[in-house]
């Protein structure tokens, strides 16, 4: 029988991404303990998540009958649209993530008496990248009856009326990911998870891997994912004779599989909220190299040099040399590992989706 609480839950879309995988991971939990979950995407796309059958999808998006050469006109019955479905879904709480949807998601339910939670998945000043949307930002934030932030550092980008609604939630990490660390033989792979673009910065991992290759020919560098960048790094590898080495596979959907054994993760992002996959491999136990970007994520996972190694954003040469040492010295590596496996107990479902249904629930409470 279900729940009576209904949850609607809006995102642009479900392709594969830190942000995405949130929220359908969520959406799969509360589906499963019995609530009503409406998932509201403006768009359907390839690649995405796949999603619980219980959870219903809404496309919010206008027809393309209904889309004009006016932008404004478009914007008006795009707001009325997604206005509607809050009228004729009626759900007692909406959790909007991302950007412009947590704008939207507070305009279109006004006077509705639906409660709103807004979250930020990234470094605010990023998510909200021009003056206007960061004005909307600070001050429509303090009119969302609950706003989730990924770091403490996010905090200061608001103003006190916002930061008084505000709370830190911890990333849901899927099931397949707790397991015992693997104590055996390692691959001789370094990896990455990620969508390939120029916030990842994938590239200063192949020109760090790329110039200790020669020492260390039985290792390779994988990286996983899809995105704008990926042919471009790939030619980038070809030029440096690396094809063998260093591989692109694309999107996977076995990825914990994929990682298990890897002797290094690195993520070398230019900014980020707190990135899944770092939980994840650290989760895991694998030896974790991490840049300290903005919003503090990594900073706030990793104590550098006991349960991983932070670096500098950007920062060639420094990743360069933390993964020769690594490579050459793998009971450190092991070491490092063995810390980082400690941070599991901390994002154990029954921990982080517990946090996440007492927020709502609350909310929803006091409607």
């Amino acid at each position: 029988m279900e729940k009576q609480i209904h949850i609607a839950m809006l995102i642009g879309a479900l392709t594969k991404g830190g942000a995405e995988r949130v929220l359908v991971n969520l959406a799969d939990y509360f589906a499963g303990e019995g609530y009503q979950v409406t998932m509201v995407t403006q768009y359907r796309k390839e690649n995405e998540y796949p999603l619980n059958e219980r959870v219903k999808r809404v496309i919010s998006d206008i027809s393309p009958q209904e889309t004009t050469g006016n932008r404004l006109i478009n914007f008006k019955r795009r707001f009325t649209k997604l206005r509607n479905i809050w009228k004729s879904e009626k759900p007692d709480v909406i959790l909007s993530f991302i950007g412009k949807n947590n704008m939207m998601a507070i305009l279109t339910s006004r006077f509705l008496r639906i409660p709103v939670a807004v979250s930020v998945r990234a470094e605010p000043g990023e998510e909200y990248y021009n003056s206007w949307m960061r004005f909307m930002a600070r001050h429509l934030f303090a009119r969302a009856d609950g706003v989730v932030l990924q770091t403490r550092r996010c905090f200061d980008f608001f103003p006190e009326k916002v930061r008084r609604k505000a709370v830190i939630l911890q990333n849901p990490v899927s099931a397949g990911f707790f397991r015992e660390r693997y104590e055996g033989v390692r691959e001789k792979t370094i990896v990455a998870v990620g969508r390939v673009d120029e916030n990842k910065n994938h590239e200063m991992i192949i020109r760090a891997f790329g110039e200790i290759a020669k020492e260390f020919p039985d290792y390779k560098l994988v990286i996983y994912g899809e995105g704008e960048r990926r042919q471009t790094l790939l030619e980038l590898v070809r030029e440096r004779g690396l094809s063998e080495q260093i591989l692109l596979p694309g999107s996977i959907d076995n990825v914990a599989d994929a990682i298990y054994k890897a002797r290094i993760f690195v993520l070398s992002s230019n900014s980020e909220g707190v990135p899944n996959t770092l939980i994840e491999a650290m989760v895991m136990g694998l030896t974790v190299i991490a840049t300290d970007c903005p919003c503090g994520g990594p900073a706030d996972l990793i104590e550098s040099g006991k349960s991983g190694i932070l670096i500098p954003v950007g920062g060639t040469e420094n990743l360069r040399d933390h993964l020769r040492r690594l490579l050459e010295d793998t009971k450190q590596a092991d070491t490092l590992g063995m810390e980082a496996a400690k941070t599991a107990g901390a994002y154990r479902p029954e921990n982080v989706y517990g946090a996440w249904e007492k927020f709502l629930l609350a909310l929803a409470m006091n409607r």
